[in-house]
C-alpha cells in the first residue's frame, strides 16, 4: 500500500505544477479510480483533490449528508496512482466566506453549453456556477498540465472543456475524458448509489434500460419518447431524457450524425430520494 503526500495548504502545491489533476468530492468508487489511473498514464505526478463543494448544492440538496470516508478515500486514491492528495479547506477556496461564495457562484460566467434547454440548468440553475467557480480556483491553485473528468456527467464534461478553452489562465491544460464505469447490473457508478436500498436496485436499472431502448429509435423524438416511457415504467421521476449534439448539446433534427442520449431521473422511495444520471453515444442510423 503506497503512501501519498497529503497537502492541505495550497502554498505547498508547488510540486504539483505540471501534473495531472483529478478533482473529486470524495466517497471514491471504481469510477473515480479509473480517472486516477487515466491520469497516471500521463507519466506526470497525479494530484487528486477531495472537497465537497458547498456552492454546487441548493439549500434543499444533500450537502450535509454527502458521504465523507476520508481515510478510506486517501488510501484508495494512493493505490490507484495518486502522488499528492490535496484536501483544501473551505476557507482556502472561498476566503470570502460561504454566503458570499454562493452569491459569487450564482453570478459566475459559465459557458453557453451549461444553459442548453431541458438539461441541468433547467432544474438546478445554481449548479454549474458552483462547479465552474470551484474548478477554476482549484486549477489556479494546482496549475496542472492536464485534468480528468468523467463522461458520466456528460454536460459537466462539456462545460469544463468550454470553460478551460475560453480562459487564458488555463491555456495549455488538457481536459481528458474518462469513460463511464458501471456496476455489474449496468448502473453507472456514483457515490450516491450507496443510498439506494437493495430492494430498489431493479428500479434504478431503468436508466441503462432507457438508453438501450433509445438505440432502436429512428428519430430523436422517438428515442426521447422511448427513454421517458422506460423510465416511467420503472417508476422513476423523469427530469430530462433528451438526444443532443455531443459537444454543444444542441437539439438535433435526425440521427444521421453523432448524438448523445442524456437522462436524469429521481428514484424515490420510503425514506429518501436518489438522483441518477446516465448517458450514451447513440448509433448513427
Amino acid at each position: 500500500m503506497s503512501t501519498p503526500r497529503v497537502i492541505q495548504d495550497p502554498a505547498e502545491l508547488d510540486a504539483s505544477a505540471g501534473g495531472c489533476f483529478v478533482p473529486t468530492m470524495g466517497a471514491l468508487h471504481e469510477g473515480h479510480l479509473s480517472l486516477i489511473r487515466a491520469a497516471a498514464r500521463k507519466g506526470v505526478p497525479v494530484i487528486t483533490s477531495i472537497f465537497v463543494n458547498p456552492t454546487q448544492f441548493a439549500p434543499n440538496e444533500d450537502f450535509s449528508a454527502y458521504p465523507r470516508p476520508l481515510d478510506r478515500d486517501i488510501q484508495l486514491a494512493a493505490d490507484a496512482g495518486t502522488d499528492i492528495v490535496y484536501l483544501p479547506s473551505e476557507s482556502s477556496l472561498y476566503p470570502e466566506g460561504r454566503l458570499a461564495s454562493v452569491e459569487l457562484a450564482n453570478g459566475f460566467p459559465i459557458p453557453d453549453v451549461a444553459r442548453q434547454p431541458q438539461l441541468e440548468d433547467s432544474g438546478r440553475p445554481h449548479f454549474f456556477g458552483g462547479v465552474c467557480l470551484v474548478v477554476a480556483r482549484l486549477l489556479d491553485q494546482v496549475r496542472p498540465s492536464a485534468t480528468v473528468f468523467g463522461e458520466k456527467d456528460w454536460q459537466q464534461l462539456q462545460v469544463i472543456r468550454a470553460m478551460v478553452a475560453g480562459d487564458d489562465r488555463f491555456a495549455g491544460i488538457e481536459v481528458i475524458p474518462g469513460p463511464t464505469v458501471r456496476e455489474s447490473d449496468g448502473l453507472a457508478m456514483s457515490s450516491r448509489n450507496t443510498f439506494i436500498p437493495p430492494t430498489e436496485r431493479e428500479r434504478a436499472r431503468g436508466l441503462s434500460r432507457a438508453l438501450d431502448a433509445a438505440e432502436s429509435a429512428t428519430t430523436p423524438a422517438e428515442a426521447e419518447s422511448l427513454m421517458r416511457a422506460t423510465l416511467k415504467s420503472h417508476e422513476l421521476t423523469v427530469e430530462y431524457a433528451v438526444i443532443r449534439e455531443p459537444e454543444r448539446l444542441l437539439p438535433v433534427a435526425d440521427l444521421s450524425q453523432p448524438t448523445r442520449a442524456i437522462i436524469t431521473a429521481r428514484l424515490e422511495f420510503d425514506g429518501g430520494t436518489v438522483r441518477l444520471l446516465d448517458n450514451r453515444a447513440m448509433p448513427i442510423v
